[in-house]
C-alpha cells in the first residue's frame, strides 16, 4: 500500500508490522492508487497518468537521455565497452559483447532518508 505525505506530497510505503525490506514492492498499481487517492483523478485517470509519466521515462532512456528527478535520483544510459571475463566454473576466458546499461543514482536527500530509514 502506498500513501502520500499531503504536507509534501512525497509517497511512502506503509508496511505491516514483522516486514522486512524485500518483501513489499511498489508496483504501478500502488503508485495508481496513491495518485487517484491524492489528486482525485479517477482510477483510470490515475492508471493512465502513471503509464504516461513511465513510458516518457522509458522513451527518454531507450533515446539515451538522461532522466533527472529532483530529491529523487538519476536514471541515465551507460555504454560499457566489450572485455574479457572469466567462467567462475572452469576458469576459461569469456568475450563479453559492448552493450548499454541502465544505472540509477540516487540524489543525496534519497541516500540519506534511505540510511535513516525515514518515510518522509
Amino acid at each position: 500500500m502506498v500513501d502520500i505525505d499531503s504536507e509534501n506530497h512525497s509517497a511512502h510505503t506503509l508496511v505491516k508490522a514483522g516486514d522486512t525490506m524485500s518483501e513489499k514492492t511498489l508496483t504501478r498499481m500502488d503508485l495508481s492508487e496513491a495518485v487517484f487517492r491524492e489528486v482525485g483523478l479517477s482510477r483510470n485517470e490515475s492508471a493512465l497518468l502513471v503509464e504516461s509519466v513511465l513510458a516518457h521515462m522509458s522513451d527518454a532512456l531507450a533515446s539515451g537521455t538522461t532522466v533527472k528527478i529532483s530529491s529523487f535520483g538519476t536514471f541515465s544510459v551507460r555504454a560499457k565497452s566489450a572485455r574479457v571475463g572469466r567462467n567462475p566454473k572452469t576458469g576459461d576466458e569469456v568475450p563479453i559483447s559492448p552493450r548499454r546499461v541502465l544505472t540509477f543514482r540516487p540524489s543525496h536527500l534519497m541516500k540519506d532518508r534511505v540510511a535513516a530509514g525515514r518515510n518522509k
